[in-house]
This record gives structure tokens, sequence and C-alpha cells, in this order.
């Protein structure tokens, strides 16, 4: 076993703290790296502050993860020292139900996805994130970063780039297709420079028109404010798919009444409560309301191959991990465009 240097959460109301933890030894199919990168999710936020759940504390949150392969198990044949590589969500998962085989992991009905922190590992042990020094994953579990993309904006791509990505490919969206996205925040950006570089016509739908300028830089051919009543009425029976990507609960009615027939409408916040869902917006077009969850590894590959070849990274700021603290203060009033990367340099030794 190794030590490494992390950061860490040991309640819900205490600011995170520099802590040390224990990475297993490299196994005949682990993959062993230095980690270099690791970006801030909400769900980070939401965890440990226990708004999704009592954590096993200590918390080690991080599920964006990009670094340098240092050492790999006599039996790995995917990856090689010196490789840029990445982990997102889930560091495992059971391997044998139908999921897992479709290369479906994220929706694994065996053990279920083992995430990549606030779980239990293969080994009965907690696993610990991202925001930490190195980690040890089963390479089945690990992505190649193409060489293309830096890994502090390479990051992001594991967690939000896929939560967007496989939606959009699972819908079709290209050519000929009206997308819209609710928010342009992480995960929004994202959708809309994805969504745009499939070909898709991109509509961001978001609070006002404070972010209108970026949201047209990024690649939205269009940009309206929901808090204006007449939006609703103009963008009636438009889009093919609409991506809603906030946690806040919505008027659901009124974004269903957006949809063209046949279209659908895709959850990938979690609101605090329940959603109110009326038949009749849902019905009378033959409308669909859908979830969607990050995605399982091939398809979280394909994503990373694509934003290479599109040229498709995230907005960033990156940090020192001292600045953590504040960085989810900001994230908690919307003030990032768009991502924050840690930058683990302190946290190699």
């Amino acid at each position: 076993m190794s030590t490494v240097s992390a950061y860490a959460a040991t309640s819900a109301t205490e600011p995170l703290t520099k802590t040390t933890i224990t990475r297993r030894e490299v196994g005949p199919h682990d993959v062993a790296f230095d980690i270099h990168f690791a970006g801030i999710c909400h769900s980070d936020i939401h965890t440990v502050k226990a708004e999704w759940g009592q954590p096993n504390y200590p918390v080690v949150p991080g599920h964006e993860i990009a670094g340098v392969v240092t050492e790999v198990g006599s039996e790995v044949t995917k990856y090689k020292v010196g490789d840029h590589v990445g982990v997102g969500c889930f560091v495992d998962s059971c391997r044998e139900c139908d999921n897992c085989k479709a290369g479906l992991q994220q929706y694994c009905t065996g053990t279920g996805m083992v995430g990549t922190y606030n779980a239990i590992g293969r080994d009965g042990t907690p696993t610990h994130g991202g925001y930490s020094g190195a980690i040890v994953v089963d390479e089945n579990y690990v992505l190649r970063i193409p060489d293309s993309i830096p890994l502090d904006k390479a990051a992001p791509l594991l967690c939000a780039g896929i939560t967007l990505y496989s939606p959009l490919r699972h819908w079709n969206a290209g050519p000929g297709k009206k997308v819209a996205v609710i928010g342009l925040g992480g995960l929004g950006h994202m959708g809309v420079k994805i969504a745009h570089a499939m070909g898709a016509h991109v509509t961001v739908l978001s609070q006002s028109l404070k972010k209108m300028e970026d949201g047209l830089r990024l690649g939205a051919d269009e940009y309206y404010a929901t808090s204006d009543p007449d939006t609703f009425t103009k963008l009636a029976g438009k889009f093919d798919l609409i991506l809603n990507t906030v946690s806040a609960n919505l008027d659901m009615g009124a974004y269903l009444g957006l949809l063209a027939t046949d279209g659908t409408l895709v959850e990938l916040g979690a609101p605090e409560k329940p959603l109110v869902v009326p038949f009749f917006p849902l019905g009378a077009y033959r409308r669909s309301l859908s979830g969607s969850m990050i995605g399982g590894i091939p398809e979280t590959q394909e994503m990373l191959d694509f934003c290479a070849e599109h040229d498709v990274t995230p907005e960033i700021e990156v940090i020192a991990p001292d600045y953590i603290n504040e960085a989810y203060e900001r994230v908690l009033s919307s003030d990032v465009r768009y991502r924050f990367v840690i930058d683990t340099a302190s946290l190699r030794g």
C-alpha cells in the first residue's frame, strides 16, 4: 500500500482539509497513475454536504480525474507507463450483468456501479476520489486520454462531458435535429459544444440573457431567457430534444410544451423534490420524458475520441488544492465559467 496526500471532508459542515490516504498495491490488472488534474463537480458538493444521503466520512471527492501512468500490473495489456489516462464516476461494477456485458456499466444491475469515491470497493475498503495525488484502478475502468487534449481540460470530460454526450448520441442529435439545453453551467456549456459539433441546431434556455454572449460563442444558434413568458409561446413545439442540466424543480408542463411531436425531454440534473408531470403536455403529442446518467466505459472512450477529433474541450478555471473550499462557495453561487479544475501538483509529493 502507498500513502498519498489528499483533501477530504470529515463532516457536512466543516471545510475540506488536507490529509493522507492509502492506495492499494498494484494488482495484476491494475493501473496506477499520478493525478495531475481533478475537476470539481456539483455532485462532489452534494455528497460532501450529505444532501444525497449520509456519506461515509472521511470523503475524498473527485470523479473527473486525469493523470499519467506510473505503474501497471503484470497482466495489463491496455496501458503502459507514461500514458495519459483518466477515471470518471466509477471504478468497478459487477462485470457479469447484461448491462455490464453491453458496456453500460453505469446501469449495472448486479452490485451496482462502484463510485470513484464514497463507495466500497471489491476489496472491502472505501473508495477515494481525485482530490489526491495518485490512484490505483482496474485497467477496465481506466480511459485513454488522446494526446491532443490537455490533461487539465480532459478532466471535466469524464463527468460533465459524458453526461451530455451520452443522451445526445442516444437520441441521435445531428444535422436536421433541433436541440435545446436548459442551463449554461458546467454541464450545459458542454452540451452546447458537443451538440454543435454533432451538427445539431442548438438553443440555450437560460433564466436570463447574462450569459448569452458566451452561449453563442460556445456554439449555440439561439439563446432565450426562460424568465420571459413569451419564450414559451415563441418556441412551442420546436425541439426534437431538450436536455435539462439544472437541478431546480421546473414547470414541467411548460418545458414539455416546447417539444415537437415525438420529442424527448431528458433530465440530467437531480431536483431536490419529485417532478410534477402533467399528462396533457406529455400525451397530446406523444412526447417523452426520460433520464440519463453518465455513460459506460466504451461510450466514454468514444466521447473522448470525439472531443479530440472535433476540438471540444471545457471552459475551465484551474485552482490550487487550498482553494477548494472557496471554489465550492463559488459553485453554489454560480460564480464559475464553467468548471473548476484542481491542479494536484502539491499533492503528488
